[in-house]
């Protein structure tokens, strides 16, 4: 990933969605924000105990940071539901400002409409399919990667809006590495189709896991960029639920550009 600094809000771009001129995306950290500890500072989730005021304030330099366009920020219950906000069914209206949406994808073809996904440890997984100008934005712990919500998503593209995932590029946040994704009651909690990624200290490599969902669905391996950060060994830059249990959340971000938004 590439460091980014826009309005004074520092963040990261992956490098294959970087080059593709039609979406905007980022990786917002835990700094530039006002929130205060243990939120500090550019926490995004309402709910877990920061100030509405701060959580709106950060939300608002998000999106002033992508270019003052619509944000969908999701109800995100570690489930495998997925949204679909289709521009032919949502002509004139704003899915911000409608019922909340349940969800842990979201998937629309809406320019100037950019994908939030909260994160501490759970993986953002963002996809964009160029050929149909459709962009993803998946929420996946290990619950969503058991429930393969990864997969589930690509075919949503692919039913929803005919798009061809030999075409898709996709790119996995910052998220819990296999160092730290220690899972000591794993026979209890994880099938054994994924103990294959186990090491010998019950540590599960959900990097490769979500890799694999995508090649499984059709998508290139080589069009899938992984930042390997991992989120509780980087408390300096990204929220940790693991490492520090009252925390924040930090954004992942992408969108399809409005027809005036050209940065």
């Amino acid at each position: 990933m590439n460091s980014v600094n826009r309005n004074g809000v520092s963040y990261y771009q992956f490098e294959n969605l970087a080059r593709l001129r039609d979406i905007d995306h980022g990786i917002f950290t835990r700094k530039s924000g006002c929130s205060k500890p243990p939120f500090a500072s550019l926490n995004v989730s309402y709910g877990i105990g920061d100030e509405i005021k701060a959580v709106e304030k950060n939300r608002e330099s998000i999106s002033r940071v992508m270019g003052a366009g619509t944000m969908t920020y999701i109800d995100q219950v570690h489930g495998s539901d997925i949204a679909v906000l289709r521009r032919d069914q949502n002509s004139g209206k704003n899915p911000a400002r409608m019922q909340p949406i349940i969800a842990d994808a979201v998937v629309t073809d809406l320019p100037g409409n950019y994908l939030a996904i909260q994160v501490a440890d759970c993986q953002s997984v963002l996809m964009h399919e160029p050929g149909c100008q459709v962009v993803a934005n998946v929420h996946s712990g290990w619950r969503g990667s058991i429930a393969n919500i990864i997969g589930r998503t690509v075919d949503a593209m692919v039913s929803q809006f005919d798009c061809n995932p030999g075409r898709i590029q996709a790119a996995i946040g910052p998220s819990l590495g296999p160092c730290c994704a220690e899972f000591v009651n794993y026979k209890t909690e994880i099938p054994g189709e994924f103990w294959r990624y186990r090491d010998t200290n019950n540590h599960f490599d959900f990097w490769a896991i979500s890799s694999d969902q995508l090649t499984a669905a059709g998508v290139p391996e080589e069009h899938i960029e992984t930042c390997q950060i991992c989120t509780r060994c980087r408390t300096d830059e990204f929220f940790s639920y693991r490492a520090e249990k009252t925390t924040g959340r930090f954004a992942a971000v992408i969108g399809i550009r409005g027809m005036n938004n050209d940065k």
